[in-house]
């Protein structure tokens, strides 16, 4: 990046494009960098070097900027081809095509991809059937008063293929007190646009969502994807050039919290998640134990690094009772998705994701939650094509799960 800048190398040489294309764009190195260098800008700003040559970086990339202009910017398109996607994957067709084998006869990228939104489809959770403690919660009924006002994002990929998260966020939220509003207008973070270099279209997502989210007196903007989240509290940098929401960009992505970092300022919730935490650190799960269920926790890159909520999912998991939790082995390390490099550098993700996979089996664990649609498709995905009994979900879904269980609420809409 220091060569193109200082003009000793070319921003269209193959090195160049070669180190870029390759980054997962984790951003664990900020975490470990003395001097504090936030890379995931930087790498931001190379690629948007990069996209501007695209029409002649081969047929991916090709593909790849199409469908971000013409698609992902276009709120009635993409809910049409996320519809599209939901019919496919509901008839089954997805599993069809990988159980028959056929989609290996494409390529690896189709079979993959079919594997991604396969596993994307809802499986049942599994808890204990009795549990022997109540599940923690702030308030006793969710007719008690208001506590603070919240404004949910749902997400591009969190509504089209994962609406049973963003409705688990909002039965949660408001068990404990929260009121929950949804704005209709709002829409796509932009993340893709900007780990893509296509800068101005992630600009223009971001206008759109600070619009839509004004006022409500400055309610949190919750999130439950750590891609997104990480995403929209940069809106700050990447309009830091707008005069005109440069100020309201900052005030935004100063509002932006994790569903678990919202629940984490319950006391209730704060204090028993951290104590069975403690209980269980170090223990492997009791296979022998037949009232609780085996679980881990993988930590989405963008929600660890991005959004700094390192704690706070496992506080959340830990107000779950009948869980016998293991530790994950290198959980905080990338799972291979990173977006959509899983499709554009395939060998490298495969790599990443064939690691993270032999960690899980280590664990003995049943269930691994993690917090972003987009690891727990690649997870999902790969522990499918490798024959793993392994559901895959969103830690927010297994304080749902429980909750509803113990009679807390019915879940009336889904």
């Amino acid at each position: 990046m220091r060569a193109v800048g200082e003009g000793r190398l070319a921003s269209d040489s193959p090195a160049f494009e070669r180190h870029i294309d390759r980054c997962l764009g984790c951003r664990a190195c900020e975490q470990v960098c003395p001097a504090g260098v936030e890379y995931g800008q930087l790498l931001e700003a190379a690629r948007g070097e990069l996209f501007t040559s695209g029409e002649t970086r081969g047929l991916s990339y090709r593909l790849l900027r199409l469908v971000l202009k013409h698609v992902w910017l276009h709120p009635g398109r993409l809910k049409v081809a996320f519809g599209m996607a939901r019919m496919f994957r509901d008839a089954g067709l997805a599993r069809l095509l990988l159980k028959t084998r056929i989609a290996k006869l494409f390529s690896r990228q189709v079979e993959f991809g079919l594997a991604l939104l396969a596993s994307s489809a809802p499986k049942p959770l599994t808890l204990a059937n009795q549990l022997n403690q109540r599940p923690s919660i702030a308030t006793t009924s969710t007719t008690s008063a208001r506590r603070d006002s919240t404004m949910l994002f749902t997400g591009c990929v969190g509504a089209g293929l994962f609406s049973r998260v963003n409705y688990a966020t909002r039965r949660v939220l408001e068990a404990n007190g929260f009121a929950v509003e949804s704005p209709a207008q709002q829409v796509c973070c932009g993340a893709l646009h900007a780990h893509a270099g296509d800068l101005a279209g992630a600009r223009t997502l971001a206008r759109k969502n600070i619009e839509a989210f004004a006022g409500a007196d400055q309610a949190p903007i919750i999130t439950n994807a750590g891609g997104c989240g990480a995403m929209l509290a940069s809106y700050g940098h990447l309009l830091t050039g707008d005069e005109t929401l440069a100020k309201p960009a900052a005030e935004f992505s100063g509002r932006v919290r994790d569903v678990s970092q919202q629940l984490e300022t319950l006391e209730s919730l704060r204090t028993t998640g951290t104590t069975r935490l403690q209980e269980q650190s170090g223990q492997a799960p009791q296979a022998s134990n037949q009232t609780a269920v085996n679980v881990t926790y993988d930590a989405s890159c963008h929600l660890l690094y991005g959004q700094h909520a390192g704690e706070a999912p496992l506080k959340m998991m830990g107000s779950v009772p009948g869980l016998n939790f293991a530790r994950l082995e290198g959980s905080e390390r990338c799972c291979g998705g990173a977006g959509i490099y899983n499709l554009l550098e395939p060998n490298l993700s495969g790599r990443v994701l064939e690691e993270k996979l032999r960690n899980v089996q280590a664990t003995g664990a049943q269930v691994l939650a993690t917090g972003n649609p987009g690891c727990q498709m690649q997870i999902g995905a790969g522990a499918m094509l490798a024959g793993m009994d392994l559901t895959v979900c969103h830690p927010v879904e297994l304080l749902d799960e429980a909750y509803a269980r113990e009679g807390i609420y019915q879940r009336s809409y889904e």
